[in-house]
């Protein structure tokens, strides 16, 4: 009797178990976001608003140009932006323009230029960081940012708009 049990038992739960890993594809397959588009063509940041990246940031343009090239391969990036040092003064002056005390007593050649990249979602930032501060080792400095950690440590009323998956504004 009990070998006649398994002998219908066996083939039902074999496919029970298909049927339930099938099930599993189909549910994870539709709940999945569609992929972001990728292009690590850079671009002037100018007009972007980034809240999830890494900035590189360096003393000369020719370097902050020759950085932003490599990571048109680099698998981790989904965006790569540029600012030279020129274009970030103009944006310096226009954030602090309330201030004219720190306006006059900054020096527009300490203002660096940079490569801002948004890297794909999932990529842990701190890490993407330091390694961009080890593969290009004349840089400044390399150091990430993340609205939403930030976003988190403020008090409820103070908190701004949630960093998209995407990584910008």
């Amino acid at each position: 009797m009990g070998i006649r049990i398994w002998r219908w038992l066996v083939p039902v739960l074999v496919v029970a178990l298909g049927a339930g890993v099938g099930l599993a594809f189909v549910i994870g397959a539709a709940v999945r976001p569609d992929p972001l588009p990728v292009n690590r063509t850079p671009v002037p940041l100018a007009g972007h608003r980034p809240c999830a990246a890494v900035d590189v940031y360096f003393d000369d343009d020719q370097a902050m140009r020759f950085a932003a090239d490599q990571l048109r391969d680099d698998p981790k990036a989904r965006h790569v932006y540029t600012e030279t040092k020129a274009e970030a003064w103009v944006r310096f002056k226009e954030i602090f323009k309330d201030e004219p005390d720190l306006l006059a007593t900054t020096d527009p050649s300490a203002i660096p230029g940079s490569v801002t990249v948004i890297p794909l979602p999932g990529t842990d930032l701190k890490a993407y960081a330091a390694e961009l501060g080890r593969r290009f080792p004349n840089a400044r400095r390399a150091e990430d940012f993340d609205v939403n950690a930030v976003r988190e440590k403020l008090p409820q009323d103070k908190r701004g708009p949630v960093c998209p998956r995407a990584g910008e504004f």
